[in-house]
C-alpha cells in the first residue's frame, strides 16, 4: 500500500462519515461514532493489522493518514498516551486474539483509558526487584501489592501490570504481565500531589486482586520481556512523537521572543540558538528512529530519544520563565488532574511539570547506562545480584 491508496482509503472514508466529520468540535455521540468507524476502516494505526485498527502498512504511512484526517475529531493522547504509546503495541505483540479484538478498539477511540502499573517504592530505577506478588489459584490469580507514580489511575479502566510469580529465581526471571482490571475488587487509588499542586500520578495498593488468567499477556515468568516492549515503546511515545519544524516546547519559546523584543539580549539570543539546533537535532533523530520502526519493535536506540526529550524540555521551558523573568504561575491548590497538556497551559506549568521528564518513563540516569550498554556496546557495570534469586536479595 502506498500513499495515494492511503489517500484513497482517507477520501472514501470521510465519504461515507462526512456529517461526523463536520461534528469534529462537538462532544458525544458523533465524536465517539467517528472514532470508532475511522478504527474500523483501519485508519487508527495504519501499521496494525487489518481488522485492528490498521490495513496492514508501512508504519511511516500513518502520517498520510494524520495529515487528511485533520480537522477531523481526534483522540486525546493527553488522556490515552498511556494506551496509545504503551498498551497497544505490548497487546499486539503478545496478546491473543481475543484479547487483541476485546481490548484495541475502545483503547484507541478513548473508551477505556489506560494505566501503567510498573514502578513500586522499593522497585523504580531497578525495576526488576519489584515485589507485588501474583498466586495462582485455579483460574485465577491473587495479586498483592503497591505501585507507584501511576499516570491517570484515578480515571483509568485498566493498567497493565508486572507482578512476581515465582521468588525462587533471579529477579528478571520471575515475573508475569498481566492487564489489570482497575475497577476490581482490592484496587484501590491514592493521589500524588505534585509540585505543580494537581495530582497527575497516583500510588495504587492492590489487596487480595483477583484477575482471571485470560488477563494475562505472555507466557507465566516472562513478564520481563513483555514488559521491555511497553518500555522501549514508552520512550519512543515520549520522545519520539511526529513534530514539525520548530513545534513542541520550542514553539512556546519562539512566540514569547517574538512577542518580547524589549527582554532579548545577547547573551539570550545566543543560548536561544543553541537550543533551536538541540531541538532540530531531536526531531531529526525521531524522525530517524520512526524509520528504522518500520522494521520491527523498538530498541534501545529510543532511550536516547527519551534523553534527549527531557534535557530539552527542561532548558527550553526553564529558558522561557527566564526570558519572561516571571515563572506565570500562582495557583498550588491541590486538585485532580484531568489531562496532561504542555503546550495549552502556561510557562510556570511547563517549567514545573518539565521536572518530571527526567523522571517518568525511565530516569536519565538509567537511560545512559542503556545507551552505554546496548547502543554503544560498553562494558556494562557489575551486578552481583544477576543470579541471586529474587527472595534472597537483600531488602
Amino acid at each position: 500500500m502506498n500513499e495515494a491508496e492511503i489517500k484513497e482509503r482517507v477520501a472514501a472514508f470521510l465519504g461515507e462519515h462526512v456529517l461526523s466529520a463536520r461534528g469534529a468540535s462537538s462532544p458525544g455521540g458523533d465524536r465517539l461514532e467517528f472514532l470508532r468507524a475511522r478504527f474500523d476502516a483501519g485508519l487508527a494505526w495504519v501499521w496494525f493489522p487489518e481488522g485492528l485498527g490498521g490495513l496492514g502498512a508501512a508504519r511511516e504511512l500513518q502520517q498520510v493518514a494524520e495529515r487528511e484526517l485533520a480537522g477531523t475529531p481526534q483522540i486525546n493522547t493527553g488522556v490515552q498516551g498511556i494506551g496509545l504509546g504503551m498498551a497497544a503495541p505490548t497487546i499486539l505483540a503478545f496478546g491473543t486474539e481475543e484479547q487483541k479484538r476485546r481490548f484495541l478498539r475502545p483503547l484507541w477511540t478513548g473508551e477505556e483509558v489506560w494505566c501503567q502499573l510498573f514502578s513500586e517504592p522499593g522497585a523504580g530505577s531497578d525495576l526488576a526487584t519489584l515485589a507485588t506478588r501474583a498466586v495462582r489459584d485455579g483460574d485465577e490469580w491473587v495479586v498483592d501489592g503497591q505501585k507507584v507514580w501511576t499516570s491517570g489511575a484515578h480515571h483509568s479502566r485498566w493498567g497493565i501490570l508486572v507482578a512476581r510469580t515465582d521468588p525462587d529465581v533471579p529477579k528478571h526471571r520471575g515475573m508475569t504481565y498481566f492487564v489489570c482490571d482497575m475497577h476490581a475488587p482490592g484496587v484501590e487509588v491514592r493521589p500524588l500531589r505534585q509540585i505543580t499542586g494537581e495530582a497527575e500520578f497516583n500510588e495504587v495498593f492492590l489487596t487480595g486482586v483477583r484477575l482471571p488468567d485470560d488477563l494475562r499477556l505472555g507466557e507465566v515468568g516472562d513478564g520481563w520481556r513483555v514488559a521491555q516492549t511497553t518500555l522501549m515503546n514508552e520512550r519512543v511515545a515520549i520522545g519520539g512523537a511526529p513534530m514539525r519544524r520548530g513545534g513542541g516546547m520550542v514553539a512556546s519559546v519562539l512566540d514569547a521572543w517574538r512577542e518580547q523584543p524589549g527582554l532579548r539580549t545577547h547573551d539570550l539570543h545566543q543560548r536561544l540558538l543553541s537550543l533551536w539546533v538541540e531541538a532540530e537535532v531531536t526531531r531529526l533523530s525521531g524522525a530517524r528512529l520512526r524509520e528504522q520502526l518500520v522494521a520491527g519493535h523498538p530498541g534501545p536506540e529510543g532511550s536516547g530519544i527519551k534523553l534527549s526529550f527531557a534535557k530539552l524540555n527542561q532548558a527550553l521551558s526553564g529558558f522561557d520563565v527566564e526570558f519572561r523573568r516571571d515563572l506565570g504561575y500562582d495557583d498550588w491548590t491541590f486538585r485532580r488532574s484531568e489531562d496532561v497538556d504542555f503546550y495549552g497551559r502556561g510557562p510556570g506549568y511547563r517549567y514545573l511539570r518539565a521536572k518530571g521528564n527526567s523522571i517518568e518513563g525511565g530516569t536519565s540516569e538509567i537511560l545512559r547506562n542503556i545507551i552505554a550498554e546496548r547502543v554503544l556496546g560498553l562494558p556494562s557495570e557489575p551486578r552481583v545480584d544477576k543470579d541471586v534469586p529474587w527472595k534472597d536479595l537483600p531488602r
